[in-house]
């Protein structure tokens, strides 16, 4: 077993009876083109470990959440579940450091490619339920969320900056306390850059940069929630 993959195991906090359910779970489909004695990748298993995470997640959600209908359930599980978040959890497990690919396949960038990363995820999960038993997978899983409730904020701060200011706004200073406005346009029309500014009243809390009003809008939203954090205010 190589190094990292003795990494990956220590940062589970699990380790295998089994080496060859870790070997295979980290074994992309494009190995097998340069190794034709290895027989099998990660497809099998990423197909299960996916049913092992929702299972897990979906009780985790339900017990935490005992007042939330189905469809904000749903949406929560989602939000937890979706192959960026899963991707970004692999990278910070060094997943892809140990990842077995073919040589085409790593010049194509294939170790940092998140759908690359959210399968060898999956069928890592996959491969310790299958080498312990489900309420350890468990255990591993919630292990590497941490605090879901954390991460949901998190997650929502990121998604939808602009909700999230003004629901802190709206009980204190009403529904028109928000405001958004142009600080400058630059580039060419294939090209442009808009420069907003958000404001809570006549306050500015912040401004951001983007592609299009609506990106940069985002941006101040985020430099305004930091702004409002950095006061004990939210």
């Amino acid at each position: 077993m190589s190094i990292p993959s003795a990494q990956i195991q220590t940062r589970l906090a699990y380790t295998f009876r089994n080496p060859a359910l870790l070997e295979q779970a980290i074994t992309h489909t494009s190995y097998l083109q340069d190794h034709p004695e290895v027989t099998e990748s990660n497809q099998r298993l990423e197909f299960l470990g996916d049913a092992v995470i929702q299972l897990t997640l979906t009780h985790a959600l339900f017990e935490l959440f005992p007042a939330d209908r189905e469809g904000l359930l749903s949406k929560r599980r989602s939000a937890v579940t979706k192959g960026v978040f899963l991707a970004r959890i692999a990278s910070d497990i060094g997943l892809d450091a140990c990842l077995r690919l073919s040589a085409s396949e790593e010049q194509g960038g294939g170790r940092t490619r998140a759908s690359t990363l959210e399968d060898a995820f999956e069928a890592l999960m996959g491969a310790v339920y299958l080498d312990s038993d489900f309420l350890t997978a468990k255990r591993v899983i919630l292990g590497l969320y941490g605090s879901i409730p954390d991460r949901l904020a998190s997650l929502e701060e990121k998604e939808n900056p602009k909700g999230r200011l003004q629901e802190y706004a709206q009980p204190l200073h009403g529904n028109a306390a928000i405001r958004y406005e142009v600080v400058a346009i630059r580039g060419e029309d294939h090209a442009k850059e808009f420069e907003m500014a958000v404001y809570l009243l006549d306050r500015q809390l912040g401004t951001g940069v983007g592609s299009s009003k609506k990106t940069a809008e985002e941006t101040a939203a985020r430099a305004a929630l930091a702004l409002l954090a950095s006061e004990g205010r939210l």
